[in-house]
């Protein structure tokens, strides 16, 4: 779908022209035939082009009915597209190596570039920038450059599920480099799928012509046996974050245990935080108060008031976060996290009591 300009916007011009202007057959002179015209946003604003296309002017040769276009056009803009390549590496690099959302992609391009475009847009040029990373991942002269220096192979196989019932993400990875090598969906995790993978990470190695020095994964069947067969002789060895997931149930079991008591011990936040706003907009005068009401020691105790009121909610909010927070593994278990962080807010408190610093008494 084209993109529809608004009748306001300013375009910088800019005219290419083919830059040989000889004929590969019979060398004659070419000659413009005619202009291509196209609109896209550049991080330097909005561009409109102008490319003169040419042909030859020899009826009888056998390139007069090609059109030559300028080269220059690819390296600033690819067919089709809206987004200059300076944009298209800007949103890529935001998307894959800052992680931002489509949102923020968004709302960015739109406030520092001024470039205004749907939600929809931007999903299918973040499509286009993974599609031509992946392709570069893989490109044989590209990997080869970056184990020029390596003297073995880590890989490593895993599986990845987003939810039960749906179909299986495979990666396989190199450590020493830390890359990607590939990913495959597999509707059947059977040994004999599995093993097809592996075989095609054996032609990866053998390409290479590395060594490798082992292979980690879990104790999923398929990965022992199939390892075992395409890779005879090579060590393969339990992930350690699996193994630690294993080795360390029983302690998860009660360190879930310990949150479960912990959280029946700290309630009542939501009644503390209704009782403050309660207080609050009772205390609200009905009109802004004048310069010298302001100067009054009546408004500084009100205003004292509300600064505890504020750091109660803050405490509040604090509190809620770390009940909330489910986050650690094996070697930092939820909950003893819990309960350090529980006991640090605790002895906040004790602090503030014994310096006096809470602010005035809370009735009730």
């Amino acid at each position: 779908m084209s993109y529809h300009w608004p009748a306001d916007t300013v375009f910088r011009a800019l005219t290419l022209e083919v830059e040989d202007r000889s004929c590969w057959h019979c060398a004659q002179t070419l000659t413009v035939c005619c202009h291509r015209q196209r609109r896209f946003f550049t991080c330097d604003g909005p561009v409109q082009l102008f490319c003169k296309l040419c042909h030859c002017p020899d009826a009888g040769c056998p390139r007069h009915a090609l059109t030559i276009s300028p080269e220059a056009e690819t390296a600033l803009v690819m067919p089709y597209w809206v987004l200059g390549w300076d944009v298209f590496c800007w949103l890529g690099h935001r998307r894959f190596a800052r992680h931002w959302s489509v949102p923020q992609i968004r709302a960015e391009l739109h406030d520092r570039f001024a470039i205004p475009l749907s939600g929809d847009a931007i999903e299918r040029y973040v499509g286009r920038y993974q599609l031509m990373l992946a392709a570069r991942q893989q490109d044989p002269s590209a990997v080869a450059g970056a184990y020029r220096r390596s003297k073995g192979l880590v890989l490593t196989i895993d599986g990845l599920q987003p939810e039960k019932g749906h179909e299986t993400l495979y990666v396989v990875r190199e450590l020493t480099q830390k890359r990607v090598w590939f990913a495959e969906v597999l509707l059947s995790s059977t040994a004999a799928e599995v093993q097809r993978l592996l075989a095609r990470a054996r032609a990866w190695v053998e390409r290479l012509d590395l060594p490798v020095r082992c292979w980690i994964s879990d104790k999923q069947d398929a990965f022992v046996t199939g390892i075992a067969a395409e890779f005879a002789g090579v060590p393969h060895r339990y992930c350690h974050n699996h193994f630690l997931r294993d080795l360390a149930k029983p302690v998860l079991e009660a360190d879930s245990h310990a949150k479960v008591k912990m959280r029946k011990h700290v309630r009542g936040l939501r009644g503390i935080e209704r009782e403050v706003l309660a207080e609050r907009e009772a205390d609200t005068p009905d009109a802004v108060a004048s310069d010298a009401a302001m100067l009054d020691p009546a408004s500084t105790e009100a205003a004292v008031a509300a600064t505890a009121e504020n750091v109660v909610l803050d405490y509040c909010a604090a509190v809620r976060g770390i009940l909330n927070d489910n986050h650690g593994g094996p070697l930092q278990p939820p909950g003893e996290r819990m309960a350090a962080a529980l006991t640090e807010v605790r002895q906040s408190l004790q602090r503030n009591l014994e310096a006096k610093k809470g602010g005035p008494r809370r009735r009730g």
